[in-house]
C-alpha cells in the first residue's frame, strides 16, 4: 500500500463502545507497557478524568492505535497553560506497528483538535528518556523539547509540545 493510501485510510475518532470487540485483542508487548496502557485498562481507569478524551486510530474502520487527551490535576504536572490537554497512552497494535501509522496518526492530531476541542491551544506530553524511538517521532511530527523535564513514576521524561 503507497503512503497516499495509508494516510486516506487512517482517521482519528472519538472512543465509544462499539470498538470494544477490537480493543480486548489489542496487544502490546511487555517492553512497550511500561511506558503505556493497553486502550482499556486507560478507558476504565476510574482515575482518569471524565473530561478526558479516549481517541481511537482507525485503518479502514478498525481500531489500530489509541491515546488519550486529558485535562486537569494531570495536565498541570506538564503545563500551566489552561488551554492545553496532556496526550497521554499512545500506542499502535503491536500487530499494526512499523507501517507508519504513528506518524500519521501525529499528522492529524491538530485538525482532530482544533476540529473536536477548539478550545485546546496546545498538546503537551511526557515521553520516558529512555524511550528514545518515540521521543523522535514525536520531533518528526512537530512536537518541540524546550529542555523542559517531569520526574514521572519510570524514571525522568521530556515534556514536549505542539501548538495547535
Amino acid at each position: 500500500m503507497k503512503s497516499n493510501d495509508l494516510q486516506t485510510s487512517v482517521v482519528l475518532v472519538e472512543y465509544n463502545d462499539t470498538y470494544d470487540e477490537h480493543l480486548v485483542n489489542y496487544h502490546l508487548p511487555e517492553e512497550q507497557l511500561q511506558f503505556t496502557s493497553a486502550p482499556l485498562v486507560k478507558i476504565n481507569n476510574p482515575i482518569v478524568s471524565n473530561t478526558a478524551k479516549h481517541i481511537l486510530i482507525l485503518e479502514n474502520d478498525v481500531p489500530v492505535g489509541y491515546f488519550a487527551l486529558e485535562d486537569g490535576e494531570k495536565l498541570l504536572k506538564y503545563s500551566n497553560n489552561p488551554n492545553a490537554r496532556l496526550l497521554t497512552s499512545f500506542s499502535i497494535d503491536f500487530r499494526n506497528q512499523g507501517k507508519g501509522l504513528a506518524k500519521i496518526a501525529l499528522q492529524l492530531l491538530r485538525e482532530f483538535v482544533r476540529k473536536h476541542l477548539p478550545n485546546t491551544d496546545e498538546i503537551v506530553l511526557g515521553v520516558n528518556k529512555k524511550n528514545t524511538p518515540a521521543y523522535n517521532l514525536y520531533l518528526k511530527t512537530g512536537f518541540v523539547d524546550r529542555n523542559e523535564y517531569y520526574e514521572g513514576p519510570k524514571g525522568p521524561q521530556h515534556i514536549l509540545h505542539l501548538k495547535v
